[in-house]
């Protein structure tokens, strides 16, 4: 199965430190195939980022994009920007504060309190973990979310318990929304 994930920022956000923390969960730990590939504005600061990831159980032979199974977004013209890419019946996890729209006729919208979440925790920095385990949710545990967390305590060991806490939060917070029918 291929699974095609876009997570889109503002610079400092970041969208693409979650997409490598998925993709290194999915190889590493799961034992899958993945691409990450980034992009970015080029403002220093305040300019988009994106985190592009494909996830599958078979070699990857196109590593672009062709239709978003999980957009996450956590601001409004990233919504607006790449609802396009989302295919029909496909999920976007959007920061709630930060992303004004709830509907889309062709997807299904998960608002994530991931700002509220983050600060509840003590550190605004970790809304972007908030918001990769509601993408774990949405693509239905590929990668496993013991294995987010294990690819998350290498890469930032001395915050490893508060990212395995906004990472459990943001799925749980997912899996209210989700029922088995809608996971990816």
């Amino acid at each position: 199965m291929r699974y095609e994930v876009r997570i889109t920022g503002l610079g400092g956000q970041g969208a693409i430190t979650a997409g490598h923390i998925l993709g290194r969960a999915a190889v590493i730990y799961d034992g899958r195939e993945a691409v990450v590939t980034e992009g970015y504005s080029p403002y220093i600061t305040g300019g988009w980022s994106r985190a592009d990831v494909i996830i599958s159980d078979e070699p990857i032979d196109y590593p672009l994009m062709t239709k978003l199974d999980v957009l996450a977004t956590m601001y409004d013209d990233g919504f607006v920007q790449n609802i396009k890419y989302v295919k029909r019946n496909g999920i976007v996890v959007t920061e709630k504060e930060l992303v004004k729209h709830t509907f889309h006729k062709d997807a299904r919208i998960i608002p994530i309190p991931a700002i509220q979440v983050a600060d509840s925790l003590g550190r605004r920095i970790v809304m972007n973990i908030v918001i990769l385990g509601a993408v774990v949710a949405a693509l239905g545990g590929v990668p496993s979310l013991e294995s987010v967390a294990k690819a998350l305590a290498d890469r930032f060991p001395k915050a490893a318990e508060l990212n395995r806490k906004a990472l459990h939060e943001g799925y749980s917070i997912a899996c209210e929304h989700l029922t088995a029918k809608e996971v990816v």
